[in-house]
């Protein structure tokens, strides 16, 4: 083999892994939700999450928690498209719901009439199977005590279980699994 066809198939190599590289990293690409998230619906996401987790005396509600933004980030950039569409349309139930019983919508709502629209729908979903206010619930309930407010002010928080003792007597007893 000379010189000149070695460079040549080189090339052809070389130019053909350039060009079939992007098909293929295409090709293992997730889907991805294509639901229209708008920076209007974070604060309906926070009060829906803020009204099935209020603000305590103890702790911060989901609101504090920032949910909607965290309802944001898992829905755009976890759920496939199926997933979003039914956590989208979870939340315009919510909406359509609030103005057909109430005459408003959800926003303009008291926090006593949030919370009886909320729970009639939360008895729904634990009525019937796959309900979409179940992830929707889900989502707060992870969010939030996930979140610093949650795992902070909600739960206790001990980041070095137990105490030291630097001098223990050891009486030949098995040890512990770890």
């Amino acid at each position: 083999m000379n010189r000149r066809k070695a460079i040549l198939q080189t090339a052809g190599l070389l130019g053909g892994s350039l060009v079939a590289s992007p098909l293929l990293l295409n090709g293992c690409a997730g889907e991805t939700a294509t639901g229209a998230i708008t920076p209007m619906d974070i604060p309906f996401w926070d009060e829906v999450a803020e009204t099935i987790l209020p603000v305590t005396s103890d702790s911060g509600g989901a609101k504090a928690a920032g949910i909607g933004a965290f309802m944001q980030v898992i829905v755009k950039d976890c759920y496939d498209d199926e997933e979003a569409e039914r956590f989208h349309s979870g939340m315009r139930s919510i909406e359509e719901r609030a103005e057909s019983e109430y005459g408003a919508g959800f926003m303009t709502l008291t926090p006593e009439e949030r919370f009886e629209l909320i729970d009639a729908i939360d008895r729904e979903a634990k009525a019937t199977e796959d309900h979409a206010f179940t992830m929707i619930k889900d989502l707060t309930l992870w969010g939030y005590f996930s979140s610093e407010v949650g795992c902070q002010e909600a739960l206790r928080y001990n980041p070095i279980p137990g105490r030291y003792e630097g001098c223990i007597p050891y009486h030949n007893e098995p040890a512990w699994a770890g």
